[in-house]
């Protein structure tokens, strides 16, 4: 069951009670400020679009608790946008990561919709999505949290076979889905994905020591109290708006890897970025249930490669800090067709640091949803096999 934005309001979630447009507040920030920002963002994509609140339910069918252990039983919904598209075109479901949301994709969907029928999701406690109280406390019962949320919204979309995406965290979340449900994946890409380092990784002895002065045991506590980013920015209140500024133009300009921002688009993404991130806290506090210290995974997706069921492409950034070693480890186990392309000038956010080359691995990864000979297709220039 569905509700489209652009049509119908719930006025419980959507609408601001009209006494508190009146009233200073401390955080800025509002679900019907993160949907105005979601718009502002989409206003440079040409491509239509419909934006809906999908509802998922109170908790999964069948379960004692609810999104997860919620003293509400009113229902839940995940947000996304799906853009028009050819008939007949391969369904690709976008998956953002973690302090992100879907508009992150904003420089892809224009061209990624050319080829195919693009939705674009808000995790459950992210973005636009709803916000239940936190309250996971161990590593299965927050991947369940994310997984079983979006079975529900796959369910309520009725969607059968498609193409699964997910960057960083997302990917994570993307794999262990397909892990649990590959009847429904036709292609898993994993865009710099998180989860395949583990603390016996020999990148770990680094952390280690550094875990032993006392900034990283400071930083460690911090990470085992589970204080994210988000709660800085919240902290701040009214200055917090500055801080994400200058966080997007760090990153995406000045100390840019690859394609810099437009002011244009520098302006949208900042203005979104900081609406997600200051909203109520929910599925960030996952973070120290999947991630030890140092972004380590506790239930690394290198044990599970053995059992992937799913035709596997990953790409990364030339600087990505994510380890794309982990990738070729797995790959060694793996059962099924599996490659690994790395995007030149771009570093985590490959989609937004170098567009067009992250569009041609995109589509080379697809290749045999539109081409009748998929073998004999040459990589794209700039792109390489890892």
């Amino acid at each position: 069951m569905s509700e489209t934005i652009r049509e119908n309001d719930d006025g419980s979630t959507l609408k601001t009670s009209r006494s508190s447009r009146f009233w200073p507040r401390w955080i800025p920030t509002s679900v019907d400020d993160i949907i105005a920002a979601e718009k502002r963002l989409l206003s440079v994509v040409k491509t239509g679009c419909v934006q809906e609140h999908v509802n998922i339910g109170s908790g999964p069918p069948g379960s004692k608790v609810r999104w997860f252990r919620s003293a509400s039983n009113e229902p839940r919904f995940i947000h996304s946008v799906t853009f028009d598209s050819k008939p007949d075109a391969p369904t690709l479901v976008m998956i953002h990561g973690y302090a992100a949301s879907q508009g992150f994709f904003f420089r892809n969907f224009d061209v990624l919709a050319s080829r195919f029928r693009v939705i674009a999701v808000d995790q459950l406690g992210w973005g636009a999505s709803s916000r239940p109280d936190f309250t996971c406390k161990s590593t299965e019962e927050t991947e369940a949290w994310f997984i079983d949320s979006f079975e529900e919204w796959r369910k309520a979309k009725n969607l059968s076979n498609f193409i699964l995406l997910g960057h960083s965290f997302g990917g994570y979340v993307a794999a262990k889905y397909a892990l649990k449900h590959p009847e429904h994946v036709q292609h898993l890409i994993l865009v710099g994905s998180a989860g395949f380092s583990s603390e016996s990784d020999a990148k770990s002895e680094r952390i280690t020591r550094f875990r032993a002065t006392w900034k990283g045991a400071v930083l460690n506590h911090l990470w085992e109290s589970n204080f994210t980013p988000q709660k800085l920015v919240r902290g701040l209140g009214p200055w917090g708006p500055n801080i994400v500024r200058k966080y997007t133009s760090a990153r995406f300009g000045t100390h840019s890897t690859g394609e810099i921002l437009t002011e244009e688009e520098s302006t949208l993404l900042t203005d979104y970025v900081y609406h997600t991130l200051a909203a109520k806290a929910s599925g960030e506090l996952c973070l120290k249930y999947i991630f030890s210290f140092g972004a380590f995974a506790r239930m690394p997706l290198l044990l599970s490669a053995s059992e992937w069921k799913v035709s596997t492409t990953f790409i990364y950034g030339f600087e990505d800090w994510m380890n794309y070693q982990g990738a070729q480890e797995a790959r060694k186990h793996m059962k099924v067709p599996c490659e690994i392309i790395r995007v030149p000038r771009a570093g985590h956010f490959v989609f937004i640091d170098n567009p067009t080359a992250f569009h041609s691995a995109v589509f080379y990864a697809c290749r045999r949803f539109f081409i009748p000979d998929p073998d004999n297709e040459s990589l794209p220039n700039g792109l390489t096999f890892a």
